[in-house]
């Protein structure tokens, strides 16, 4: 049965156009998705994202439980406020899901779950905690928002305190705060500087509506999609799943290797990987004429295939079509990808194309 976020209603009246994304009905676009898109880009927008996954981790062993379970190490936040990115993996190194942890307190930490793998995830986990002190609960009371853009910092004050805006503005990448007011963080999935914001259900509204009313755009699953393939950030399910690993997916920065003692599940099939070199990576890729880049297209060398688009858009920033690929390695130097049969040169990119509106993309003769 599809389900609805909180702000269902406020979609509908915002004339939103409403799709089925992994069991939820959400907004793809309020009416353009290529302004949604630029909005973002030069200003500020909000998303409604309660369909993620929100659990809290909490007991006396639970930081060891995240060391274990977890690819990037929860040692590494020294003091509570801060966040990391980190991916779940199965014993063979495959991605269960990608996620931020945040710890909140000592034996105290916060996850946030895609969407699609939040129950799958949940599981999991639960089958892993076996003796250890550790209590798992999901938390569907809280819904999110991202406030996202070069202008989130100056729209926290329509919906926050002057004090709490004044020290949300003061965070660095990947810390937080919470308290009465609810729960902030200097995150986002954009490229733009941005904060996601933890609340339940009555606050979320009044905060939606309130950013709304004071002239933040509401911005649907399209721009989304399109801001973050432009920020070089994977999409679970398209650029890296439970066949693929972090060194395999442009996620290697994610693996935390020390202490070497710390066996995290999937540890022996990435030092496995790390040994025998990958033969296959995460690039990205621009198209170099018109046309338009779509998952599943196929790369090729000549006549050999190297591999097939995973995530593909027309970036309304750099004006072209570009995507992520997963494609043999090393990489060849020039390549095609097959658009209805035909072949059409693309060229490799480093993600990101794009960060905090800046484009990173060398110009070309």
């Amino acid at each position: 049965m599809t389900q609805k976020t909180p702000l269902y209603g406020l979609h509908q009246l915002l004339g939103a156009k409403l799709i089925d994304f992994s069991g939820y009905l959400m907004p793809l676009h309020y009416g353009s998705q290529l302004d949604e898109h630029h909005r973002v880009r030069t200003r500020v927008g909000v998303f409604d994202v309660s369909h993620m996954g929100i659990v809290d981790i909490e007991g006396p062993d639970a930081g060891d439980f995240l060391r274990r379970l977890l690819a990037n190490d929860v040692a590494r936040l020294k003091n509570p406020g801060r966040a990391l990115y980190s991916c779940l993996l199965n014993p063979a190194g495959g991605v269960l899901d990608d996620l931020i942890v945040y710890s909140r307190a000592p034996g105290r930490y916060r996850l946030v779950l895609n969407a699609s793998r939040k129950d799958l995830d949940t599981g999991w986990m639960r089958s892993e905690i076996r003796a250890l002190r550790v209590t798992l609960e999901p938390r569907p009371d809280l819904g999110l928002l991202a406030l996202q853009g070069p202008g989130a910092q100056a729209a926290l004050e329509m919906v926050f305190s002057t004090d709490f805006a004044s020290r949300l503005g003061a965070l660095k990448p990947f810390a937080f705060l919470e308290g009465e007011e609810g729960f902030v963080a200097r995150t986002g999935y954009t490229g733009e500087d941005g904060f996601e914001i933890a609340l339940p259900e009555d606050r979320l509204v009044e905060a939606f509506s309130t950013w709304v009313d004071g002239g933040v755009a509401p911005i649907g699953l399209g721009a989304r999609d399109t801001l973050r393939l432009e920020a070089g950030l994977n999409l679970y399910g398209q650029d890296m799943d439970e066949t693929t690993s972090p060194l395999e997916s442009n996620l290697a920065w994610t693996v935390c290797w020390d202490p070497v003692d710390r066996n995290f599940i999937g540890r022996g099939a990435l030092e496995q990987q790390r040994r025998e070199g990958l033969s296959r990576c995460l690039t990205g890729v621009i198209l170099s004429g018109p046309g338009v880049l779509r998952s599943h297209q196929e790369l090729r060398d000549g006549e050999r295939s190297i591999g097939m688009i995973t995530s593909g858009t027309f970036a309304p920033t750099l004006g072209t079509a570009i995507g992520l690929a997963r494609v043999v390695a090393p990489r060849p130097m020039e390549a095609q990808v097959v658009i209805r049969d035909r072949p059409h040169p693309v060229r490799w990119q480093t993600p990101p194309f794009v960060k905090r509106g800046q484009v990173l993309v060398p110009r070309t003769a």
